[in-house]
């Protein structure tokens, strides 16, 4: 835990601080960026609030500064953009609930409120934590520094239940700061179920994505799970209790296999410098995968546990459940077919063919993107070891350049139409039936291909 008089803040955020204490003000951080100072983390946000000086004033003395813009009537928060950062300056406030929802309140801003009343909006003690960069001092009412250290996630005060968001952001801090949910907050949560289809499809999404980019997934789901809003997500809760074949899933049930495969997906995630947009389909392939095994589980004659077709069967559920998160569609393209396929090297060898049909059938994603989901899920099984058993089946793919992607085809229209091929339906079908033999590898050039294609039409 970082001390505060070591806080590395930005001298333009010093700048701004003193200009708001020259005009009478009393200028604090808070929020996130004071909680990433304690922890040693670079704040991506600064947010300050002033005490003791009206909106007007305010506005007047932040445009000396650089460039200011308002950010909705209802919040009264300034950005002001100086030396490269974007910095929200607001006055503190009250909030009374007037009617269900996450936005359902009315505002009050008094630049006389005390910081005892004002942080009592704050969600989490983690994030009520205030900051004075010019006495270096810290204002911690509510024990969130402690918190931190005993890795602990817990509510301000009772207002938190006015906010239905605040369960999910519980999920996404758990997971991105390695804590645990407090048993009264989880309390506090499931009273707030009865709100949570009021929140708006961006913010869920905002939330879960938030999780995706988190290094500890396992303790943001395992946070969901005790404040009972993952009730919400049905398919994800029947893992809970489905069991698997001890001889090769000595962790446990398959709610236990996701969480540890979700932690391996983080991992490789960071260690291999994903960018955002892959690093959230590997993740939410890793929390999708076995989805399918509870409608498929059983105890054979041996009473040994099998799941067939299980991949197939996650498909829907899959779906269902990255619709409901507001996940943009282009991730649905994505994972689908990593879960459909993720078992693919247990059932065959990789030759030239195997990886030609498991690129076109992956697409839009590849067999780079599955190969880590394979991982992901083989690692997932402690106390066995980590291992990579489609490792070969990416090493061939490489050396088809099928690895990124499927392969192109290689009899095209233009080539038909040269051949005396009229446009239309027919063509279509020729194309398709010309493209799967070249998955085959009846041909594998130009030259190759019209030969296929005259042998075909003779």
């Amino acid at each position: 835990m970082t001390n505060p008089a070591n806080f590395n803040l930005p001298q333009t955020v010093h700048t701004v601080c003193r200009h708001i204490a020259a005009a009478g003000g009393k200028a604090w951080l808070v929020g996130g960026c004071v909680r990433d100072q304690l922890l040693g983390l670079s704040p991506k946000d600064f947010d300050i609030e002033v005490y003791g000086l009206p909106i007007e004033q305010l506005e007047k003395r932040l445009v000396e500064l650089g460039r200011t813009g308002k950010v909705g009537a209802n919040f009264g928060v300034i950005k002001l953009w100086l030396d490269g950062l974007e910095i929200d300056v607001a006055l503190p406030r009250t909030e009374i609930k007037t009617e269900a929802g996450h936005c359902g309140f009315s505002v009050a801003h008094d630049p006389q409120l005390s910081p005892e009343k004002a942080t009592l909006r704050r969600d989490f003690t983690i994030n009520a934590m205030m900051f004075d960069p010019i006495a270096n001092k810290l204002l911690d009412l509510h024990g969130g520094r402690k918190d931190l250290e005993n890795n602990v996630l817990r509510h301000v005060s009772p207002a938190f239940v006015e906010d239905p968001l605040r369960p999910l952001r519980a999920m996404q801090f758990a997971a991105r700061f390695s804590l645990r949910l407090d048993q009264k907050t989880a309390a506090l949560c499931r009273r707030m179920l009865v709100e949570a289809d009021t929140l708006p499809s961006a913010r869920i999404w905002g939330e879960w994505q938030k999780w995706s980019h988190a290094p500890y997934p396992s303790l943001g789901l395992q946070a969901l799970q005790d404040s009972g809003w993952l009730d919400l997500y049905p398919d994800l809760q029947k893992m809970i209790d489905c069991p698997q074949e001890p001889r090769w899933h000595p962790e446990g049930s398959v709610w236990q296999h996701t969480l540890h495969v979700c932690d391996q997906a983080a991992r490789l995630a960071s260690e291999r410098n994903l960018g955002p947009l892959i690093r959230e389909r590997l993740l939410f392939a890793a929390l999708c995968h076995d989805v399918g095994k509870p409608a498929c589980t059983y105890a054979d004659a041996h009473e040994r546990l099998r799941s067939p077709g299980h991949c197939q069967a996650g498909v829907e559920p899959t779906e269902g459940f990255l619709r409901q998160i507001g996940a943009p569609k282009h991730l649905l393209r994505y994972v689908l077919p990593l879960v459909k396929e993720h078992l693919v090297h247990m059932h065959g060898q990789p030759t030239d063919r195997a990886i030609r049909r498991l690129a076109n059938r992956l697409s839009p994603a590849n067999i780079k993107l599955w190969e880590m989901l394979v991982e992901a899920d083989a690692s997932g099984r402690p106390p066995l070891p980590p291992s990579r058993p489609a490792q070969a089946w990416l090493e061939r793919a490489r050396e088809l350049n099928h690895h990124k992607s499927k392969p192109e085809p290689i009899l095209n229209g233009g080539i038909l139409i040269r051949l005396g091929i009229k446009p239309g339906p027919g063509m279509g079908r020729l194309l398709k039936n010309a493209y799967s033999a070249q998955l085959d590898g009846q041909f594998s050039d130009e030259l190759s291909a019209i030969s296929w294609f005259q042998k075909r039409e003779s």
